[in-house]
């Protein structure tokens, strides 16, 4: 077949997949139901401000590791501004009612030694966990730009498809460490019983070897994405949602956009949420059971989300490295839950930063892991067309945030100029995925095949890409892409091409 492409969504997979095939001679159309492209790399501005939707942490973009590699390879790392956190701490932890902070170190070894000093008792159990951790990671080729044509489930060890605490569990026995351990939860929608070991050992071995944000907003790594797209002969188009995608003979012949225009293609490439993608296509594109299915698969949970300018001259200092807050001991496998007089159980915050970033923050973001069902009864309601009762509601959740913030941040408020707050549904409406989930699809260890979705289908023009499919996160969701685009090419074809380029970059 050709080489004409139409990637419906412009979200990172749909954009990183697209610039991957522009390097191979494919010409690309990238198009986008929002106005501004990026999905979760997309920010929104407010009195002058900017703020991130999505991506406010960055893993393997340090010198040498995979997501630096990459970018390297599109030529698009010049373009992008990169600020690593601090190698004495990449995160810090509080545990509310002891008010006990861990300031976490950069790198497995530093790591180690430092949880090992916080819990002597542990030091045997820590360091067989920290092995056990890496090793696991070293079963996913893809994870370390290895070509291979193992498949993600073929084989694997014992603990590979573990549930998470379980796999914890096997090496710590205080329980106060083994919940620490598990901090990075909201990163990946982590559930006890369910979430798989491997999720846990990529996600943490990621940002243990070196986390990072940008400077001035994610926006920028979309935008110099839609570059190498465009400067390939490709075009990206924001603001025409895909309202329909015609099917015949098991084969796309268009789609049509909201404004009326048809746009056809060798090839077509989904980047949004599979079940969204369903109402584009005739109920005759998939078999019955295959759309049951993607009914079926439960979705990772959402999060309310509190944005905050900071009045010019206040004195709330500027953190290099994101912050976690837990209630109290007991609540870190419980953040799906939902219980309004006690909400939040924990969140994240930061403060994102500028260009000559000084002593001081300019923003603050504060991400609260919340369920779906806290909105539910508003979910016929949309963006613009609230009901005055979920503005109250949305008004009150938010003073409870800012209550507990202030636990960690004396005199916040004191220093706000002004906040604003997303839920659930704006996150449904603003990314187009079921349920608002942050992370797409659950990855069940009790059935892990049911939410684990091949990149082609049975449309056979049609393949997959983006969160759902495999990993999330800005680093699982940048190796899909790679899968999807060689698919096309030809397996291990572009990982040889980013590997020879940096080694060559190297010995320059």
């Amino acid at each position: 077949m050709g080489k004409n492409i139409l990637i419906i969504g412009g979200g990172l997979g749909g954009l990183t997949t697209g610039a991957l095939l522009a390097k191979e001679g494919y010409k690309v159309t990238v198009l986008e139901k929002n106005r501004t492209i990026g999905g979760g790399l997309q920010c929104f501005g407010r009195k002058g401000v900017s703020f991130e939707t999505g991506m406010h942490v960055l893993g393997g973009f340090l010198p040498g590791q995979s997501l630096y590699k990459i970018c390297r390879y599109l030529g698009i790392w010049d373009k992008l501004r990169i600020r690593h956190t601090d190698a004495d701490c990449i995160d810090a932890v509080t545990f509310g009612v002891e008010g006990k902070t861990y300031s976490l170190p950069r790198g497995k070894e530093a790591f180690e030694q430092y949880l090992a000093h916080c819990f002597p008792h542990q030091a045997e159990g820590l360091h067989r966990y920290m092995n056990a951790m890496w090793a696991l990671s070293e079963e996913v080729d893809l994870f370390y730009l290895r070509p291979s044509s193992q498949r993600m489930f073929q084989i694997h060890s014992l603990e590979f498809l573990m549930p998470v605490d379980r796999f914890i569990a096997q090496y710590i026995t205080d329980p106060d460490l083994a919940e620490l351990l598990a901090y990075m939860n909201p990163l990946y929608g982590g559930v006890a019983g369910h979430t798989p070991a491997y999720i846990h050992a990529l996600i943490n071995v990621l940002y243990i070897n070196g986390s990072s944000t940008f400077e001035n907003g994610s926006q920028q790594m979309a935008d110099a994405l839609a570059e190498v797209i465009e400067n390939a002969g490709g075009a990206v188009h924001p603001g025409d949602p895909v309202v329909e995608i015609a099917v015949e003979n098991r084969l796309i012949s268009h789609v049509s956009t909201k404004s009326g225009r048809l746009y056809t293609a060798d090839w077509y490439i989904s980047d949004i949420h599979p079940c969204t993608l369903l109402t584009l296509l005739p109920a005759t594109a998939f078999l019955k059971s295959y759309r049951d299915r993607l009914q079926e698969i439960p979705n990772s949970y959402s999060a309310f989300s509190v944005y905050i300018k900071f009045k010019d001259g206040s004195r709330q200092p500027f953190v290099n490295h994101p912050r976690y807050f837990l209630e109290k001991h007991g609540y870190m496998w419980r953040l799906e839950e939902y219980d309004p007089d006690l909400f939040p159980y924990g969140f994240m915050y930061l403060t994102p930063p500028s260009t000559n970033q000084g002593k001081w923050a300019e923003r603050m973001t504060v991400n609260c892991p919340m369920p779906f069902s806290a909105v539910s009864q508003w979910v016929d309601s949309y963006t613009g067309n609230r009901p005055q009762a979920y503005k109250q509601w949305k008004e009150a959740t938010m003073q409870q945030v800012l209550d507990k913030l202030e636990r960690v941040c004396p005199h916040l408020r004191d220093d706000v100029d002004f906040c604003l707050a997303s839920t659930p549904l704006t996150i449904r409406d603003y990314y187009g995925t079921k349920d608002g989930s942050l992370y797409g699809y659950n990855h069940d260890c009790s059935n892990i095949m049911l939410s684990q979705l091949p990149i082609a289908t049975k449309v056979r023009n049609l393949l997959l890409t983006g969160q759902n499919i495999n990993l999330h996160g800005i680093c699982g969701v940048v190796l899909t892409s790679i899968e999807t685009a060689e698919c096309l090419v030809g397996e291990g074809c572009i990982v040889n091409k980013i590997n020879e380029e940096y080694e060559r970059r190297e010995r320059l």
